[in-house]
């Protein structure tokens, strides 16, 4: 019994079956499914035929053994005070379907250890490379990253990249895109409604960077700007509004970055009295799911989660196949116009 330990059974096939039913020789086979030799389309095409008819699965352990990778990446991914689970699962769903298609799996590290934990994750066998999300502007783990043995990727963008890898929207340009909007429009007072204060209070990168984009854009457009963060659920939704209209009651253009915060924002206004978009026009940074399942439907510029997450996983695989990657890779922002957002009716012009 125990000579037979880790071969397969008669009902597995083996990669010389495939070879055999392919008619090719078994380094055509292996070639095929590494990639690291190029193999005319047409017998590529035929030993794929017969992998999915014969229902092969490639042994992870040899397949590791032979290409010294454990195939599998970490995505560290703590999960603090502040996050949006449902965007964040958003990024990690893709992190893990784009693994997938380089034939790797993803350990999920949830816990906020910050580099010890990093260090403890990347010094084991477990991982061929490491993803890193949640980033903050002065981040500490990032000291760490550059001097790691093993490859790494930043979803996210630390106030000095040099010798990383990373990988964003590009959240300055998106702040400045919907003020912009804005400004076209004739809003002359905006404001942003942004992330929970725990967000900003720990330098997460993109929360600041949107707000320094709002701002910049603001004094650029001649708009005057105010931004605020904001908690999450209806009650802090409808107390910040609150406040914002009774210290400014001349703002007609807002900003929301904060996806719990988006139907809140929307249910509220009314309840004060203030229509959209004709008393107020709202603009979001959410998933572009958020905005069109909203009432109105969002104007919004859409935080393009998969796409970041496959760039990330794109990125890191060039890296262990000893391939040159771009430090900074940031994705411009797409504003799309929908329902609430108009020119301000006369009565809320400030006249300037």
């Amino acid at each position: 019994m125990s000579g037979s330990r880790g071969r397969p059974s008669p009902e597995q096939p083996t990669i010389a079956d495939v070879a055999r039913h392919a008619g090719v020789a078994v380094s055509t086979v292996s070639y095929v499914l590494s990639g690291k030799r190029a193999i005319s389309e047409v017998t590529r095409n035929r030993v794929l035929a017969s992998i999915r008819l014969l229902g092969y699965h490639p042994h992870a352990g040899a397949r590791a053994l032979a290409s010294r990778r454990a195939n599998v990446i970490a995505l560290v991914l703590p999960l603090r005070a502040g996050m949006q689970v449902p965007v964040v699962m958003q990024f990690a769903m893709a992190v893990v379907t784009t693994a997938r298609r380089f034939d790797h799996d993803v350990l999920l590290v949830t816990s906020d250890e910050g580099p010890a934990g990093l260090r403890r994750v990347a010094a084991t066998a477990l991982v061929d490379g490491v993803l890193v999300m949640d980033v903050e502007l002065d981040d500490p783990r990032v000291p760490l990253l550059r001097e790691l043995a093993r490859p790494s990727v930043l979803i996210g963008l630390p106030a000095d990249a040099s010798g990383l890898t990373c990988v964003d929207l590009d959240f300055h340009r998106a702040g400045w895109a919907c003020v912009a909007h804005l400004a076209g429009l004739g809003h002359r007072r905006v404001a942003l409604l942004g992330a929970p204060a725990a967000v900003y209070d720990r330098g997460t990168g993109f929360a600041h960077r949107t707000r320094a984009g709002v701002v910049e854009a603001a004094a650029g457009h001649g708009v005057d700007a105010v931004t605020l963060p904001c908690e999450e659920g209806a009650v802090a939704v409808r107390r910040s509004l609150t406040d914002l209209l009774e210290r400014h009651p001349d703002v007609s253009g807002l900003i929301v970055q904060n996806e719990a915060a988006v139907d809140p924002v929307l249910a509220t206004l009314p309840a004060l009295g203030r229509r959209v978009p004709r008393d107020v026009s709202v603009v979001a940074v959410c998933p572009d799911r958020f905005a069109e399942q909203a009432s109105p439907m969002l104007t919004a510029v859409p935080v393009p989660a998969e796409e970041i997450g496959t760039r990330a996983v794109a990125l890191l695989m060039g890296k262990l196949d000893g391939e040159a990657v771009p430090e900074v890779t940031l994705l411009p922002p797409r504003l799309t116009v929908r329902d609430s957002t108009a020119a301000p009716a006369p009565t809320a012009r400030t006249g300037r």
